[in-house]
């Protein structure tokens, strides 16, 4: 057959039960229709934060491999330089021995130097074509760093009253679809689509907002009983695993104040996700107009668990903008942004910069507990659908294990590439996933374990055991077939189970570079740099 196209779509700070076709209230049409003709993944995982998501993915390594060890802060030592270095491939590069063109629209968000090209871009990694933004959050409306190849185009958002990013993003890649049929349709291609939505601010159109008017007022408590009942029903979660304890941090709904304004957080959130699926459906019509729907591999996934981070109110944004480089604080049109979670300002607007909280990110994450950042299955379990008509199997549901590096290892299984051992004379580590081929028609066993670490938070799963460690507590043990929700702690039970399984996640760490979060603050500290997620546990 025809080498296939790939288009892999990946979204920004979703949790694994939004989407419809994983037991969300959010309307995805046209996810639940990739998901009811193609596969959908119940255990597939990311690595808990949105850059190292990012670098495993393209690379097929774990994340200090790449030298995004926590962000694209440069913080020192090997495998921490917060830039993608040289010492790694990524897929766009290594699909031009097969032949393919290669596009992206989105975010980048693996590269430190935000002002100039670097050597980590798009277009220096592989890809022919790239529009979006190379740093990793901002305003819809006027995203800073929003480029074309290697130019800086944020004047075509300043100048264009109708610009929202997340339709940027979709049409851009639509347009790459039609394109790549009108001048090279003797190539196969790959397009990376990834979306900043529904990463905050929350930014989204009123009719967008309005459709979800009221869907949330039953509150979080009673919704995620609602989510998990319909996993069940799906088929993606075992009805023996307990629902997750609320936060303990948050009252029950029926407490808290503010409702009218704790709702509309919820509401613009959706609508992020539900104009993100808008999106995707004029992706698929310009596929389906060309006449390429059935030799595309389509991948959806997210790079985290849902964010449970709140802006404060208050906050001076010049440090946004200076510090942390991601915000701007005026609108297009001059009027200052209202920066931080005040409940007397309603989310949606360009004039107002906020996130939606523990709670809801709670919900997201239904019916797991913990977040983005963290390794227990709230931060690093994600929705993944494979579409691919010529080999997967319609409607199916898959329940082996996998991760991030295992999307690179099914594209050298499908396209024949070969993974090479150095890149421009610099070595490589070899691809750390496995291939999910061989599921694409039936469910399989997983031999090789899964490793995480983020922040000094880790985790290894290897068969039905997973053992993990929110920092800087001791580590965790459940058995994933009886307990994926981990609320029974068998460490106690298994102290010899929990030796072998930390020194096998020693040596792995050890193996990819892993510098303990301790000694990566020392040296944070003797560089003046500022200890940005010292207080993160």
């Amino acid at each position: 057959m025809n080498q296939p196209n790939i288009v892999l779509i990946l979204n920004d700070d979703m949790g694994y039960s939004d989407i419809g076709c994983y037991g969300g209230e959010v309307e995805t049409p046209n996810l639940d229709r990739l998901a009811q003709n193609g596969l959908r993944y119940s255990q597939f995982y990311n690595t808990a934060r949105c850059s190292p998501s990012r670098a495993s993915l393209m690379t097929g390594l774990h994340p200090h491999q790449t030298g995004i060890g926590v962000l694209t802060y440069s913080i020192g030592p090997e495998g921490y330089v917060g830039n993608l270095v040289d010492e790694c491939i990524t897929i766009p590069e290594l699909l031009k021995s097969r032949g393919y063109r290669t596009y992206m629209s989105g975010k980048w968000h693996v590269a430190a130097d935000l002002e100039k090209p670097n050597g980590a871009w798009p277009t220096e990694r592989g890809f022919d074509e790239f529009y979006g933004t190379v740093i990793g959050a901002g305003s819809f409306y006027h995203p800073n760093t929003l480029t074309r190849g290697l130019e800086n185009v944020e004047h075509e958002a300043v100048g264009n009253p109708e610009f929202f990013y997340t339709d940027a993003i979709s049409d851009q890649a639509a347009d790459y679809v039609r394109g790549h049929k009108a001048a090279h349709a003797d190539q196969p291609f790959f397009m990376y689509v990834a979306y900043t939505a529904p990463h905050w601010p929350l930014h989204a159109h009123d009719e967008d907002i309005a459709r979800y008017k009221g869907r949330f007022d039953a509150g979080w408590d009673r919704l995620r009983e609602e989510r998990l009942d319909r996993l069940v029903r799906a088929g993606l979660i075992d009805a023996s695993w307990q629902l997750t304890d609320r936060d303990p941090s948050q009252p029950p709904f029926e407490e808290a104040g503010n409702k009218e304004w704790l709702c509309r957080l919820m509401e613009v959130y959706a609508a992020q996700i539900d104009r993100m699926d808008q999106g995707i459906g004029r992706i698929l019509e310009a596929l389906e107009q060309n006449g390429q729907m059935d030799n595309t591999i389509i991948v959806f996934l997210s790079d985290n668990g849902g964010c449970a981070e709140d802006i404060p109110e208050d906050v001076d944004p010049r440090q946004l903008v200076e510090d942390l480089k991601i915000a701007q604080y005026r609108t297009r049109d001059g009027r200052p942004v209202t920066i931080g979670n005040d409940p007397s300002i309603m989310p949606g607007g360009e004039d107002t910069y906020q996130s939606y909280g523990i709670p809801w990110a709670n919900l997201s994450n239904s019916p797991f507990r913990l977040y983005k950042h963290f390794t227990h299955e709230g931060g690093i379990a994600t929705p993944l659908i494979v579409h691919w008509p010529e080999e997967v199997e319609a409607g199916g549901i898959r329940h082996v294990p996998g991760q991030l590096p295992d999307i690179m290892a099914t594209i050298l299984d499908i396209t024949g590439a070969e993974y090479p051992a150095a890149r421009d004379g610099h070595a490589i580590p070899p691809c750390e996933g496995v291939s999910l081929r061989p599921s694409f028609r039936q469910d399989v066993t997983r031999e090789e374990p899964l490793f995480w670490e983020h922040e000094g938070n880790a985790a290894m799963r290897d068969g039905k055991w997973k053992l993990v460690r929110r920092y800087p507590g001791p580590w965790e043990l459940y058995d994933m077939e009886a307990d994926r929700t981990e609320m029974h702690d068998m460490a106690g039970q298994h102290p010899d189970r929990v030796e072998r399984m930390a020194a096998g996640w020693q040596e792995w760490a050890d193996r990819c570079g892993v510098i303990p979060r301790e000694k990566i603050l020392e040296i944070m500290k003797a560089q003046g740099v500022e200890a940005f997620w010292e207080e993160d546990a």
